[in-house]
């Protein structure tokens, strides 16, 4: 397999080359010069273990990488430290160290760099850039931390995260690590980031001092593609739980930012899975919503901090990828597109662009809905789920008033209830004015009869290690400042 850029500068390149790279020479993303049809073949075993199904996915897309260096990497990532459940229809994905979906790409990303690493014979130290709307961060932390060879630094908006986010990241243990608050919003973070890698001298120079620049964001294809790995887990999931018939078409909901993770849904269904619709579940920044309805993709908003913040995102990356496929891969197209986007804050796509993407539908949940659907759920089925999964369920819920189409859905929760804990706790009417975010933790388990996650019971008293705050226009200074370059 071998991947190219969104954008028709580079072709022909590894796997391990387009993980180390990160981001394609022209600024584009790398993608899969093909989508292998796996389906029927894994279909005949729904009870395979989570390590041993992503080992079939992913293994078709890296092939440059040993399947031993493979298995691997995928077992140090996996084993006792990553789990995925399905119940009540609900795909958790948050049964990792840092409580959130992203564990299950950012545990596997570092162990499979190391070995791409030396596949590409890269002597320099690889530095992660990356910029977090509160997830990503920490996970990208948690799985690089004390990896040789590595160095991480990580950009949040200082004021657009939550307390307990804020603090599993400032906490973060380990030499290599930098986690810097800037004044600006999630956007003026990814768009920092973008621009640095953008920025070829800049690079080159780094390169210099021996450093070599790489990221951890959703635009790194090594981030995406173990994302694909629970979907067909979700599914087969439900087969075994006599949800669904095998072959049987589900929709699945995704609570959408970046644009990553319902990518890597589709990607399944490249790849044979039998899915119908993707719903593409927004908050009040619905920029995604209105794109799909109006084939208009509009930045120039301002940005709404919500209750779901891992979604405060106003430019969706990977939403390029799906404009490569929709495109019928005309490289000009999405590279134009990009560039409008770019210098007007604005782009709209052509009628072959809308129509394809028709089979993805769009709509957003504002605070009231996400609170009532966390006490409706909570009260009916005794199931608490967070802000980010809430916004996913009342989105299924207009789909269904829309359309009729009451098929089963697979809906993914992204995260811990616990990790937002106040929201949860103001959505159940448990009074917590005048407490500070750790105390409501105790506060929504003691009413809930519910286990704060381990990794969160501790970080009150956990130490702050990291407290820069740099202006979004100093990120660069940042870098070097923790480079001593």
């Amino acid at each position: 397999m071998k991947f190219r850029s969104t954008r028709g500068l580079e072709k022909n390149v590894s796997s391990a080359n387009a993980i180390i790279n990160g981001i394609s020479k022209d600024g584009g993303l790398y993608v899969p010069d093909e989508f292998p049809k796996i389906y029927d073949e894994l279909k005949n075993n729904t009870n395979i273990k989570y390590e041993d199904l992503a080992f079939k996915v992913i293994n078709e897309y890296f092939t440059d990488i040993d399947d031993a260096e493979l298995m691997g990497a995928i077992n140090d990532a996996y084993n006792d430290r990553f789990d995925v459940k399905v119940k009540n229809n609900f795909l958790e994905l948050y049964h990792g160290p840092t409580c959130a979906f992203k564990d299950a790409a950012l545990l596997f990303l570092p162990q499979v760099m190391k070995r791409a690493k030396k596949i590409c014979d890269v002597k320099e130290d690889i530095t992660i850039l990356t910029a977090t709307s509160g997830d990503t961060g920490k996970a990208a932390l948690e799985g690089f931390a004390k990896v040789e060879g590595f160095k991480v630094v990580v950009y949040y908006p200082k004021n657009g995260v939550s307390a307990i986010q804020e603090r599993q990241m400032s906490s973060q243990q380990g030499d290599n690590v930098k986690v810097i608050g800037i004044r600006g919003n999630f956007d003026d973070a990814q768009t920092g980031v973008k621009e640095i890698f953008g920025d070829n001298k800049f690079r080159e120079k780094l390169v210099e001092k021996g450093f070599v620049l790489s990221s951890a964001n959703s635009i790194n294809i090594g981030r995406l593609v173990p994302q694909i790995v629970y979907y067909f887990y979700g599914y087969f999931n439900l087969i075994n739980q006599g949800v669904i018939k095998k072959d049987e078409l589900i929709n699945v909901v995704v609570p959408t930012g970046n644009f990553g993770n319902i990518l890597a849904g589709y990607y399944a269904k490249q790849m044979g899975l039998p899915i119908d619709k993707f719903i593409c579940a927004s908050n009040e920044n619905k920029v995604l919503t209105d794109f799909f309805e109006t084939g208009v993709y509009d930045k120039k908003r301002e940005l709404v901090l919500t209750e779901s913040p891992s979604m405060d995102i106003l430019v969706s990356s990977n939403l390029e990828r799906l404009l490569y496929e929709a495109s019928g891969r005309d490289t000009e197209v999405v590279s134009e597109l990009m560039k409008d986007l770019n210098t007007k804050g604005v782009y709209e796509v052509n009628e072959k662009i809308r129509s394809f993407v028709k089979e993805f539908y769009g709509n957003f949940a504002n605070t009231k809905e996400v609170y009532d659907a966390i006490k409706e759920v909570y009260e009916r089925d005794n199931y608490l789920m967070d802000t980010h999964t809430a916004v996913a369920y009342v989105v299924k819920n207009k789909y269904v008033k829309e359309t009729k189409d009451d098929k089963p859905a697979l809906i993914l929760s992204t995260a811990s209830p616990y990790k937002f804990p106040r929201s949860i706790c103001n959505a159940l009417n448990i009074d917590v004015e005048g407490i500070n975010d750790f105390k409501v933790l105790e506060k929504l388990s003691n009413e809930t009869k519910t286990e704060i996650p381990s990794s969160l019971s501790k970080l009150e008293t956990a130490k702050v290690l990291h407290d820069e705050v740099w202006d979004k226009s100093e990120m660069r200074d940042a870098l070097l400042s923790f480079l001593n370059a």
